[in-house]
């Protein structure tokens, strides 16, 4: 599993700026980014790519919404 830095999220998506990434966050269809260090964050790799999968299949942003919420309590899972 690799972390994905905002750049490469940006990139990935297509976004040309970090607010487009930070909005995405905000509405739900990105989970929170997790902290790598004191100064550090970024993304899992397979959750990036599972919800570029489902935007690629056509789903909504309604279902990426549920995709997210799956993600979140996935990581509460490996915390427990």
């Amino acid at each position: 599993m690799r972390i994905l830095r905002l750049p490469e999220v940006k990139d990935k998506f297509g976004f040309r700026s970090d607010a487009s990434v930070f909005a995405c966050v905000k509405s739900g269809v990105l989970p929170q980014s997790i902290a790598i260090s004191a100064r550090s964050k970024g993304w899992p790799d397979f959750e990036i790519e599972q919800i570029l999968c489902a935007k690629i299949a056509g789903k909504s942003d309604d279902d990426i919404k549920q995709i997210v919420q799956s993600q979140l309590a996935y990581r509460q899972t490996l915390v427990n």
